[in-house]
This record gives structure tokens, sequence and C-alpha cells, in this order.
């Protein structure tokens, strides 16, 4: 009996979690699956393609996916969808980083277009070509839940239907973080809490359309966040020396991926198998 080799996809995977994914998948998966490598840069995505060859698993096929690229997103898909016929793992995990000494009003709007308007593009190019089983999981964090935020803001992330809600949500934002206007007002001076809230609230809002097909055909659509790993860029706002490496981080990343569907989980950001949720001090509505 030959089962349909698998095809598996993961942005930003040029360096940290990305590339530790990569490496992840192309070790678990079998010899007929491939691994898309993908980043803005198409020599580098060559290059490091190129380390895998010759080893075990999974073959490991470089591609250049540049996701502040609008167009980028659903070129890639359709070239999935015309080589394979969909896929089955894609991680959305391409990230802005931001340094301390960063100004927000200066880099925010290279952020949302990276961290959140990035997230969307991927989930709509993506989400009609997940194949059965498949799984669409994008890379959060445990900060993207509304404890993080001040109540008063709540309302902004609540009751968010499509996906261009949470894109329009997300711009107002960020114009107003770039107009030097949310000073002094309720929202966090670390733009990495709203982004990603919105990346989740994203994923909460695809999944209520998508939910009962889904979970029907065996589709995951998740976030999920890593934890702290020890990074750079980590190493620039806390102490991460007993951290995990993004290799070790992936792991449990990839399991989520490989493992058997766990309802739960779905339309969820979880940590560990664990839901984190996302709006903990929602009153329920009588029924």
């Amino acid at each position: 009996m030959t089962t349909t080799p698998r095809v598996a996809l993961v942005t930003g995977a040029t360096q940290g979690l990305g590339l530790a994914l990569v490496g992840e998948l192309a070790r678990r998966l079998e010899p007929q699956d491939v691994v898309y490598l993908t980043g803005r840069n198409d020599a580098k995505t060559k290059e490091l393609a190129a380390a895998f060859s010759g080893m075990p698993g999974a073959t490991v096929v470089p591609e250049r996916f540049d996701v502040a690229d609008a167009d980028s997103a659903a070129r890639v898909a359709a070239l999935l969808q015309d080589r394979h016929g969909g896929v089955d793992i894609a991680f959305n995990n391409a990230v802005m980083r931001v340094q301390p000494n960063d100004e927000a009003t200066a880099v925010v709007g290279e952020y949302v277009e990276v961290n959140n308007l990035a997230t969307t593009r991927v989930l709509r190019a993506f989400g009609p070509i997940i194949r059965d089983g498949g799984r669409l999981i994008v890379v959060a964090s445990s900060l993207g839940t509304l404890g993080y935020l001040a109540p008063v803001l709540h309302p902004v992330f609540r009751n968010l239907h499509t996906l261009d809600e949470v894109d329009h949500a997300i711009k107002t934002w960020r114009d107003q973080v770039a107009s030097g206007e949310v000073l002094g007002s309720p929202w966090p001076g670390f733009i990495n809490i709203p982004s990603k809230i919105g990346q989740v609230a994203a994923i909460r809002t695809l999944a209520e359309c998508r939910r009962s097909d889904d979970l029907a055909r065996g589709i995951l659509l998740a976030a999920v966040c890593p934890g702290m790993m020890n990074t750079p860029t980590s190493e620039a706002f806390w102490d991460v020396t007993d951290a995990p490496s993004p290799e070790n981080a992936a792991v449990p990343l990839v399991s989520l991926a490989l493992q058997p569907l766990d309802p739960d989980l779905y339309g969820e950001l979880s940590r560990d198998g664990k839901v984190l949720t996302f709006d903990p001090y929602r009153v329920p509505t009588a029924e």
C-alpha cells in the first residue's frame, strides 16, 4: 500500500526556530516527504536546504517566500497546489523582531506587516489547500491573550468574525502607534502584546468559520506558544541562560503537527498541549 507523500512548509525558516522546525520535520518525516524551507533571501534558503542533502528523512526544498510581499503567500500556495495538490503541514513562523531601543512609532508599520498582515495572508492562502488530516499552525506567544491587555481594550479583539475585521483592528492600532496617539493611553508600550493578540485572534476568527468541516476532515487550525528560547533576540530583553534552544523548542511543536488531532486545541492558543485561555475575564452569556 502506498501513501501520498506529505508536504510541509515553514515560513521564516532561515534562522532560529524556523530553521529548527525544518530540521525536526525533515528528521521525523519519511524520505518520500517534502519540507519547504522558505525565506525572503533566495540564496540563503538554497544554502541552508543544501545542508540537508544526503541526510535521512524528508527532502528539504528551498523556496523564496517574503511574507511582507502582499503577493507571496498566494504565489507559494498556488505553487504547492500545482506541484503536490495541496499541503499537509504549514507553520506560519516568520516574525520581525524588535530590540529594546527600537522606537515603536518608527518600526510598527513593518512590524505589523510581517507579524500580522502576513499571518492573515498565509491563513487566507493556505487554508483552502490544507489536505485532510493537515495542520495549519501559527507560531505565536503566551502574550497573545487578553489577560495581558487592559480590560478597556478587550472589545477591540472580541467578536471578530472575519479576517478582514482582524486586519482592521490591527491596522487601527498600528496607525495609532505610528501617530503617537497611544502615548498616555491604555495600550501597552510593548508592541509585541497587541501584535500577538492579533495573531491569535486571526486563528480564532478563521476557526469559527471552518470548525465543523475541519474537524470532520481531521484538520487542526491552531496557534502555539513555543515558550522562551535561548536566542540573541530574547537575550536582549531577558535572562535566557536556562531557556531551551530553538532545536529543543521545535520538538513539541512538530509533535503537535504529527500527533493525532486533539479537538480541544482546535482554534486555540496552546503551550505544551495545554490551552491558554484567550479571554479569561469574559463573563459567559446565559443560554
